[in-house]
């Protein structure tokens, strides 16, 4: 068997694209994919493959526990490395882990690694699973620290970042086409806060309008772009009436193309992320866009680490409208006149870190050198 790593992932999001045809590309990698997120996140074309990655049956056992069919077998077969979606309830990576461990073949883990929130039995749990693998594949350095804390073995834990289709959306820097608050129809031309992604509860867009009339009642005009679809559309709309924002807010819709996407993007002075902001983080900065999130870590998602307090963004307290208001008072004084120096910081966290170059170099060294 030429191909030296075997990759089992619960599901082939689109936006891990770019690195997994990396990773086939410089590791040689079989792809073997179960079917979790079917119907709720887009997957990655298998075409686009040069091999044939293979799609594994979920199957549900008790709880959250499931098992990813056949995929066991390949412990058995001639793989000299593995990396396994690195989640405690996917009892097939358990076993897994256990046969590689006995029969000295390298099985790493591509994970969030720890939260800050696990009670004590998921902790002896997450140990015990961790300390089965030969590493941990992480997405940032927060989990990094609390798994040390935890007492895990630092050189076993390796931070790769997170990434999204980076060398596509690197052209659209400068080439998207200009965007202006006319073609929005804005009742007027005031910073622009923009929001990326699904409308569901758990986003906490609502924190979003409330800060912004906080802000109209202290003077302060914004306006808010609202990108995305969802079930809590219409009684977001139904607050923005309540609220007397309708001229200042844009409910824009889906949107999945990349050019657009950039161009707003590139309009909007701050990108706010009133839940947790996972890869909109990654997605603005990508476009020189700043990020406001909250604070409330354990309950992030490990993206929220491209913040770097007043230079790509800032921290709001968790579930405080009247913060996030205060929050993004404070960004758009601290910002003027530093457009360029904040574009360019966001640029950097992208470049030097969170893009699939970095990633595969990261994950190269660590499998070629254990």
């Amino acid at each position: 068997m030429e191909n030296k790593v075997c990759c089992i992932f619960n599901y082939p999001p689109h936006y891990r694209e770019a690195i997994f045809l990396i990773m086939e590309q410089e590791l040689g990698c079989d792809f073997y994919f179960g079917d979790v997120e079917e119907g709720k996140i887009k997957p990655i074309d298998y075409n686009l493959f040069e091999g044939n990655p293979k799609k594994l049956e979920t199957i549900k056992v008790i709880g959250n526990f499931i098992i990813l069919k056949k995929s066991i077998r390949k412990s058995f077969a001639p793989y000299e490395s593995y990396i396994l979606t690195g989640d405690p309830f996917i009892i097939s990576v358990w076993v897994m882990l256990i046969i590689n461990y006995i029969t000295g073949k390298k099985t790493y883990l591509w994970c969030h690694g720890w939260y800050g929130r696990e009670n004590l039995v998921k902790k002896i749990l997450k140990k015990v699973f961790f300390r089965l693998s030969t590493g941990v594949l992480l997405y940032g350095n927060y989990a990094r620290d609390l798994m040390i804390e935890e007492g895990l073995k630092a050189n076993k834990l390796h931070v790769i970042y997170n990434s999204l289709d980076y060398f596509n959306q690197i052209q659209f820097r400068d080439s998207a086409p200009s965007t202006s608050i006319e073609d929005i129809n804005f009742k007027d031309k005031a910073p622009v806060i923009i929001f990326t992604g699904r409308l569901t509860k758990i986003k906490n867009i609502d924190l979003l309008l409330e800060a912004q009339e906080i802000l109209v009642k202290r003077g302060i005009i914004v306006n808010s772009l609202i990108i995305g679809d969802g079930p809590e559309c219409k009684g977001l709309k139904k607050l923005v009436t309540e609220l007397n924002l309708e001229d200042n807010c844009h409910f824009f819709g889906a949107c999945y193309e990349e050019s657009v996407l950039a161009s707003l993007y590139k309009l909007a002075d701050v990108c706010v992320s009133p839940g947790n902001v996972g890869l909109t983080a990654i997605h603005a900065m990508t476009y020189g866009c700043p990020v406001i999130t909250h604070d409330n870590f354990p309950n992030q998602m490990p993206e929220f680490e491209a913040i770097k307090e007043g230079l790509t963004g800032m921290f709001f307290k968790y579930q405080n409208s009247t913060d996030l208001a205060s929050k993004i008072e404070k960004w758009l004084s601290l910002s003027n006149g530093k457009e360029e120096i904040i574009r360019n910081s966001c640029y950097a966290q992208i470049d030097n870190y969170f893009n699939p170059e970095r990633q595969i170099s990261i994950i190269k060294s660590v499998i070629q050198s254990e």
